[in-house]
């Protein structure tokens, strides 16, 4: 019996099955690598938020941390920088007003935590909001941030 087609070529009635299938698999393959890119920009943007946040925090501790007053040393023999929690949250603010920074963060704070500690060592903790771009109508109140950063002073004889 002889087959109804040549030798050697497939069978039109395969052909006409399959027709159209590879399309499917490319636009799926398509949609998964946008998806992709969607969400490794969407973390990036969060990742560089916060390194600029953290940045500012510690330019923020670092001014925080020459708060001291002369005053507040005392008589001790050993020369010491005690910090005061109110003017540790003054000075981070003021450096916060004098880098612009209130404009290039969304929701900036200092927050809770932010105050001295024991030895001259100043704690600033930041807050703030990222928005990440494509995905942010998914996320219209954005992605809450928080940075913390410490610094000492110390005197040197």
């Amino acid at each position: 019996m002889k087959p109804p087609y040549p030798a050697g070529e497939p069978c039109p009635a395969a052909n006409a099955r399959e027709d159209g299938q590879i399309a499917v698999l490319f636009i799926g393959f398509v949609v998964l690598a946008l998806l992709l890119v969607t969400v490794v920009t969407a973390v990036s943007a969060v990742y560089l938020e916060h390194k600029k946040l953290l940045s500012l925090a510690d330019g923020a501790a670092l001014a925080a941390a020459d708060s001291f007053m002369v005053g507040d040393m005392g008589t001790t023999s050993q020369p010491a920088t005690p910090l005061v929690d109110e003017r540790v949250r003054a000075a981070a603010g003021s450096y916060l007003v004098g880098s612009d920074a209130y404009t290039r963060h969304d929701h900036l704070v200092v927050a809770a935590g932010t105050g001295s500690e024991s030895g001259g060592t100043a704690v600033v903790v930041l807050a703030a909001v990222a928005h990440p771009p494509v995905i942010s109508f998914l996320l219209p109140e954005g992605i809450p941030l928080e940075a913390r950063s410490v610094a000492r002073s110390s005197l040197t004889q």
